[in-house]
């Protein structure tokens, strides 16, 4: 049996409980079907290696996890699912295809691999969505709070659309308010939306 690498151990520890089941029963079937196989951490997440390249990989998040083959096209067919994974944003063991499945598509990525066929080249990303301009009341409340402007405007472009989705998602008019007195306050502090969530 291959050895396990501690670093998933505790990847798989530390990640939300409702992940944990899938993550355990993914590196389960992976191994099920490919008993040599070589685990490993690869851009901060779970990845497995056979026959001297990536098998597929799982990660967990905030609110779902993923499973995903590096031959996705190949093995699954078509475009890959919302969620960065073959199977789309999971949040529990049943939004996977059936073991049986699963058990096929990693033996047929196993041949692939063996076989050395190369990834196919990926198509070029779509330019990214134009980022809106702030709404009135955020931008006033930026503009009365340099320490916070100045974070925000020296973030990345989906860091300040998080924070802005955030804020034009809000129902009710007292939720917004609340909102954008929080962000101010994370802004300050030079925190992106997600920076409870963010990974050391």
């Amino acid at each position: 049996m291959a050895a396990r690498d501690p670093r998933i151990d505790t990847y798989i520890a530390t990640s939300a409980a409702f992940a944990r089941p899938i993550l355990e029963h993914v590196r389960a079937l992976v191994h099920e079907a490919c008993p040599d196989v070589e685990e490993t951490m690869k851009w901060g997440m779970p990845t497995f290696v056979h026959a001297g390249a990536i098998l597929c990989g799982m990660a967990a998040f905030k609110q779902h996890a993923s499973f995903g083959f590096w031959r996705h096209a190949d093995v699954v067919g078509g475009e890959r699912n919302e969620g960065m994974g073959s199977f789309g944003k999971l949040t529990s063991v049943r939004d996977l295809p059936p073991k049986r499945q699963l058990l096929t598509h990693l033996r047929k990525a196993m041949r692939l691999n063996e076989a050395g066929t190369k990834r196919p080249v990926a198509r070029k990303a779509a330019a990214p969505r134009p980022l809106p301009d702030p709404p009135d009341d955020f931008a006033k409340a930026l503009a009365a709070n340099p320490a916070a402007r100045k974070a925000y405007e020296g973030f990345p472009p989906s860091h300040r659309r998080e924070y802005l989705e955030w804020i034009l998602e809000a129902k009710r008019a007292e939720t917004r308010a609340r909102r954008i007195a929080q962000a101010l306050e994370w802004l300050g502090e030079g925190k992106s939306r997600s920076w409870k969530y963010e990974r050391c």
